[in-house]
């Protein structure tokens, strides 16, 4: 990870932030806001997200870290998910679907892209040993 030494620092966890705000605002309102179970489901996946990165991060071990990343990218698939309901229910406008969908989509990237890294600083410190 070189110099970032808090999960704060990371672009992922910054996302996957962005994204459970963005559901937290957009599940509020209206019918959504009255069905709980899928309110409830969306808020923990996106929650999840970024908890499992920063709890990925603290364990301080890259093979760990990993794992937590992929559990993280997997609950943003959740709440892309669950966005698809949301508009099919007629929770969500297709602009406010477009708009979560897309950080979502933009989320599971970012995650994506801090595990390649992981995966491929780990494989260049098993050459060079």
């Amino acid at each position: 990870m070189g110099t970032i030494s808090r999960f704060e620092e990371l672009d992922a966890w910054g996302k996957a932030r962005e994204l459970a705000g963005t559901v937290y605002r957009i599940s509020a309102l209206g019918n959504w806001a009255k069905d709980y179970g899928l309110r409830d489901q969306i808020r923990r996946a996106a929650v999840s997200a970024m908890s499992n990165i920063a709890e990925g991060f603290e364990r301080r071990g890259a093979t760990e870290f990993g794992r937590f990343l992929t559990m993280a990218r997997a609950s943003s698939g959740e709440v892309r998910s669950q966005l698809y309901l949301a508009l099919d229910l007629g929770y969500l406008d297709q602009d406010t679907f477009a708009t979560a969908f897309a950080l979502a989509e933009e989320t599971s990237k970012v995650i994506a892209g801090l595990e390649k890294y992981l995966r491929e600083h780990a494989a260049k410190k098993r050459g060079a040993t």
